[in-house]
Protein backbone atom coordinates (compact mmCIF):
# COMPACT_ATOMS: atom_id res chain seq x y z
CA UNK A 1 0.00 0.00 0.00
CA UNK A 2 1.20 3.48 -0.88
CA UNK A 3 0.15 6.48 1.19
CA UNK A 4 0.40 10.07 0.01
CA UNK A 5 0.00 13.07 2.28
CA UNK A 6 -1.68 15.28 -0.26
CA UNK A 7 -2.87 18.84 -0.74
CA UNK A 8 -5.11 19.07 -3.78
CA UNK A 9 -4.32 22.79 -4.15
CA UNK A 10 -0.60 22.08 -4.62
CA UNK A 11 0.63 21.45 -8.17
CA UNK A 12 3.57 19.29 -6.98
CA UNK A 13 1.20 17.20 -4.90
CA UNK A 14 -1.19 16.75 -7.84
CA UNK A 15 1.70 15.81 -10.14
CA UNK A 16 3.00 13.28 -7.61
CA UNK A 17 -0.44 11.74 -7.24
CA UNK A 18 -0.67 11.47 -11.05
CA UNK A 19 2.62 9.51 -11.06
CA UNK A 20 1.03 7.01 -8.67
CA UNK A 21 -1.98 6.43 -10.93
CA UNK A 22 -2.75 2.77 -11.47
CA UNK A 23 -1.40 1.76 -8.07
CA UNK A 24 -3.31 1.19 -4.86
CA UNK A 25 -2.93 4.52 -3.07
CA UNK A 26 -4.32 5.85 0.20
CA UNK A 27 -4.72 9.59 -0.15
CA UNK A 28 -4.49 11.54 3.10
CA UNK A 29 -5.68 15.13 2.84
CA UNK A 30 -3.41 16.22 5.64
CA UNK A 31 -4.95 19.69 5.90
CA UNK A 32 -8.32 18.13 6.79
CA UNK A 33 -6.90 15.15 8.71
CA UNK A 34 -3.51 16.32 10.03
CA UNK A 35 -1.04 13.82 11.41
CA UNK A 36 -0.52 13.86 15.16
CA UNK A 37 2.90 14.28 16.79
CA UNK A 38 3.61 10.54 16.85
CA UNK A 39 2.75 10.15 13.18
CA UNK A 40 4.93 13.12 12.26
CA UNK A 41 7.84 11.67 14.25
CA UNK A 42 7.44 8.40 12.36
CA UNK A 43 7.35 10.23 9.02
CA UNK A 44 10.50 12.16 9.96
CA UNK A 45 12.22 8.91 10.87
CA UNK A 46 11.23 7.34 7.53
CA UNK A 47 12.36 10.47 5.68
CA UNK A 48 15.62 10.58 7.63
CA UNK A 49 15.40 14.32 8.20
CA UNK A 50 14.98 16.64 11.19
CA UNK A 51 11.67 18.44 11.73
CA UNK A 52 13.10 21.75 10.51
CA UNK A 53 13.61 20.29 7.02
CA UNK A 54 9.92 19.36 6.80
CA UNK A 55 8.78 22.93 7.50
CA UNK A 56 7.50 25.17 4.74
CA UNK A 57 9.40 28.34 5.61
CA UNK A 58 7.55 30.43 3.02
CA UNK A 59 4.23 30.19 4.85
CA UNK A 60 3.05 33.30 6.71
CA UNK A 61 2.42 31.29 9.88
CA UNK A 62 6.10 30.23 9.86
CA UNK A 63 7.10 33.87 10.29
CA UNK A 64 4.23 34.65 12.68
CA UNK A 65 5.29 31.84 15.02
CA UNK A 66 8.98 32.71 14.81
CA UNK A 67 9.87 29.21 13.63
CA UNK A 68 13.20 30.36 12.18
CA UNK A 69 14.49 30.56 15.77
CA UNK A 70 17.32 27.99 15.95
CA UNK A 71 16.64 27.52 19.66
CA UNK A 72 13.37 25.70 18.90
CA UNK A 73 13.75 21.97 19.40
CA UNK A 74 12.22 19.06 17.46
CA UNK A 75 9.20 18.83 19.77
CA UNK A 76 8.39 22.53 19.36
CA UNK A 77 8.64 22.32 15.57
CA UNK A 78 6.52 19.16 15.46
CA UNK A 79 3.92 20.79 17.72
CA UNK A 80 3.77 23.75 15.31
CA UNK A 81 3.17 21.39 12.36
CA UNK A 82 0.44 19.54 14.26
CA UNK A 83 -1.30 22.82 15.11
CA UNK A 84 -0.73 24.29 11.63
CA UNK A 85 -0.50 21.47 9.07
CA UNK A 86 -0.02 24.00 6.25
CA UNK A 87 3.58 24.12 7.53
CA UNK A 88 4.22 20.50 6.48
CA UNK A 89 6.15 20.14 3.22
CA UNK A 90 4.20 18.25 0.61
CA UNK A 91 3.60 15.82 -0.80
CA UNK A 92 4.98 12.99 1.29
CA UNK A 93 4.75 9.48 -0.11
CA UNK A 94 5.20 6.41 2.09
CA UNK A 95 5.81 3.02 0.49
CA UNK A 96 7.80 -0.11 1.25
CA UNK A 97 8.83 1.11 4.70
CA UNK A 98 10.32 4.31 3.28
CA UNK A 99 9.17 7.88 2.72
CA UNK A 100 10.05 10.56 0.22
CA UNK A 101 9.00 14.15 -0.37
CA UNK A 102 7.71 14.60 -3.92
CA UNK A 103 9.87 17.58 -4.84
CA UNK A 104 10.35 16.99 -7.66
CA UNK A 105 7.43 14.58 -8.05
CA UNK A 106 9.65 11.96 -9.74
CA UNK A 107 11.69 11.63 -6.52
CA UNK A 108 9.02 9.32 -5.07
CA UNK A 109 9.66 6.72 -7.77
CA UNK A 110 12.84 5.73 -5.89
CA UNK A 111 10.82 4.16 -3.06
CA UNK A 112 8.21 2.32 -5.14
Amino acid sequence: MIRIYHNHRCSKSRATLALLEGREVEVVDYLDAPPDADELKQLLKLLGIPARQLLRSGEAVYRELGLADPALDEDALIAAMVAHPILIERPIVVANGKAMIGRPPEAVLAIL
